[in-house]
């Protein structure tokens, strides 16, 4: 038999199954729509030619927009809702289920599963809900929260379903290879994956406290009965473990983290599951944990029914800077030369995209290790070499000089000038050091847990990206107590973040480098979105997105949390900037056709459906930035339509 036509068929076969599982019929079923997150809805009545004449058809609050009086994070409303049954669901930061009626926006029922909302939660934010239809033909909905209970509802009532775990709640803290040290130090951000009757989930681990943060084991329950089916460690226990000499010194068994908090992707049609990791623990001295830390880093297909490893591919060796794999990881088929490649995408904070044949882990356009900065730091060995794509090029810049600094009148360019020019600056994976470094892309990346959408008509990928600059500094312990913590989260205001690293000699202190007036020094665009053609790797077209302030030019961009979809009708929408806007654009020539104003920012990703009055709907959750007077907390859901 001719194998070209045996690998397209499968390659067809593969994408019919997700579009099977997404449904014809305008539901949107999952987080990313399908099982591989393309984000991509087969809908057109919204189209280029009468988008502009999108409004607003109803707006629903929550009530759960909320800043804890102890001045840790406010609750990040990022909820892409699913619609399915001809009900929308969404899920709050607080861990709370809501049904809406979907041509009114109306509330049908809500399931409150009672979070402390004053715990202190690292991230505070719940980005989707899972569904699942029993053998009995009961629908379930799941929620992941963020104080770590895995729970199932009736589908119809919102009541729990009392046959799953305890009474409808599993507890996501037990059972692991280390507990967390604080409650808050192990949260849920993101929605179980759904393979067959199995749930499987990550974990949302904080930054920075320790050597023995939890570990991040991603787990498989029984979608019926809650029990577990397997565990999977990312970082390998036992010295005859794969990956286990990537640990120098019996580091393994000590080190925590290296958990996978973004999106889980799934082929059901080869029963794999793609599971995106993020750093060990902590992130900015890796001296207690040598060797090039397999699996932490890394996308890892693994058999959906076992947890069996079948491949990976490390995207950073040895993380010495939080260059998670927070982008969810996409699947897709690249047709090319009357073949059919099947495909997996790989972003990254470093703004490095991958492109991998999904069933091998290969690259398709090629990686090549090219040499990385030494460290200057006593006990820090960094990787001597680090994988960059061949294609795509990268998405923004990861280096630049204090020659280059950015400042919108003298008095800014210069202070930018003065304060990149005292730091160690020798391109992308220069080591954190005492000195300080610059750090480009920063910690926001490059791509974060936005991610990308993908337009299977025209072969392509579009996704938005960060343009800024950090700077790290190691603190040693003994000088630790005498830095001054002025705020404990990280703040886009410029504010240190100050960091323990407790059992190493270090702790960290980080920031985005910005001006007295608050802009970035590195020079604008500071967000951008892009499209990149899958058959060729190149970038086909890139374009400002958002404003950093309304005072500021809209070609300057804004930094963006939350991603795209795009739809049959030609068009890419998101939201995600600092504006309270969301945005379509030609998903062919990446030209903005219309802009729907919002009561605040909208840091999510937005979706759409087909109404049971025959419309199409275009929703966003608007949650804010938290920022006041430019992107103040919100709990807005909006519907627009036709």
């Amino acid at each position: 038999m001719d194998m070209s036509k045996v690998r397209a068929l499968s390659g067809f076969l593969c994408f019919a199954t997700f579009s099977l599982f997404a449904g014809q019929n305008g539901d949107w079923p999952t987080y990313g729509h399908d099982p591989g997150g393309q984000r991509f809805s087969p809908l057109k009545a919204v189209n280029r030619s009468n988008v502009k004449s999108l409004k607003i058809a109803w707006t629903f609050r929550t009530g759960d927009a909320y800043a804890p009086k102890d001045g840790s994070k406010p609750t990040q409303f990022e909820d892409t809702p699913l619609y399915v049954d001809g009900t929308l669901y969404l899920a709050t930061p607080l861990g709370r289920i809501i049904a809406l009626d979907p041509v009114t926006g109306k509330e049908r029922w809500s399931y409150d599963p009672h979070i402390n909302k004053d715990e202190g939660y690292g991230d505070n934010a719940t980005r989707g809900l899972a569904t699942w239809i029993s053998p009995e033909g009961k629908r379930r909905i799941f929620i992941a929260t963020i104080d770590a209970r895995l729970i199932s509802v009736d589908a119809s009532t919102g009541k729990p379903c009392l046959d799953f775990g305890d009474n409808g709640i599993v507890d996501l803290r037990h059972g692991l290879r280390m507990a967390p040290h604080h409650p808050e130090d192990y949260e849920e951000t993101s929605p179980p994956a759904v393979v067959g009757n199995s749930l499987i989930l990550g974990s949302a681990i904080a930054d920075n406290g320790s050597v023995n943060q939890g570990s991040g084991e991603v787990r498989a329950f029984d979608a019926a009965t809650g029990k577990l089916k397997w565990s999977w460690d990312p970082i390998p226990q036992g010295p005859k473990a794969m990956g286990a000499d990537t640990w120098k010194n019996g580091s393994a068994a000590r080190t925590g983290a290296g958990n996978a908090w973004s999106v889980i992707a799934v082929d059901p049609a080869r029963k794999l599951v793609f599971v995106p990791t993020g750093s060990a623990s902590p992130d900015y001295y890796g001296g207690e944990r040598l060797g090039d830390n397999l699996f932490a880093n890394s996308v890892i297909a693994l058999r959906a029914d076992t947890g069996e490893r079948v491949w990976h591919f490390q995207t950073v060796h040895h993380d010495l800077w939080d260059y998670d794999v927070a982008t969810p990881p996409l699947l897709f088929d690249i047709h090319r030369d009357g073949q059919t490649t099947p495909a997996i995408a790989v972003g990254s904070k470093t703004a490095n995209l991958f492109l991998l044949n999904r069933e091998t882990g290969k690259p398709i356009f090629g990686v090549e290790e090219r040499p990385a900065p030494k460290s200057d730091v006593p006990g820090e060995t960094a990787s001597l070499t680090q994988p960059f794509p061949i294609k795509p090029a990268a998405l923004s810049a990861q280096q630049m000089t204090a020659d280059e600094a950015f400042g919108i009148d003298e008095a800014d360019r210069n202070y930018c000038h003065a304060e990149i020019s005292k730091l160690r600056a020798t391109g992308i994976f220069t080591p954190p050091s005492l000195q300080g470094n610059l750090q480009m892309p920063g910690n926001i990346g490059g791509q974060n847990w936005g991610g990308m959408a993908y337009d299977p008509e025209h072969q392509l990928l579009v996704l938005p990206s960060n343009h800024l600059a950090a700077e790290v500094r190691l603190i040693p312990r003994a000088d630790l107590q005498n830095v001054r913590k002025s705020q404990r989260e990280r703040k886009i205001d410029g504010d240190w973040e100050i960091a323990p690293q407790t059992g190493t000699p270090y702790g960290m202190m980080r920031r985005f480098l910005l001006s007295p007036k608050r802009i970035p020094c590195t020079r604008p665009p500071w967000g951008t979105l892009i499209a990149i053609n899958t058959v060729t790797g190149d970038k086909k077209w890139e374009v400002p997105l958002g404003q950093f302030s309304p005072k500021l030019p809209a070609e300057w961009g804004s930094i963006s949390l939350g991603g795209p979809m795009v739809t049959a009708g030609g068009l890419v929408f998101i939201a995600s900037t600092l504006v309270p806007a969301l945005y379509a654009f030609d998903v062919e020539t990446g030209q903005q056709l219309w802009k729907g104003d919002l009561p605040t920012s909208a840091k999510a990703t937005p979706m759409t459906f087909q109404g049971p009055d025959g419309k199409q709907y275009v929703v966003v959750c608007a949650g804010g930035y938290g920022i006041p007077d430019l992107s103040p907390l919100g709990d807005y859901v909006v519907a627009f339509s036709l």
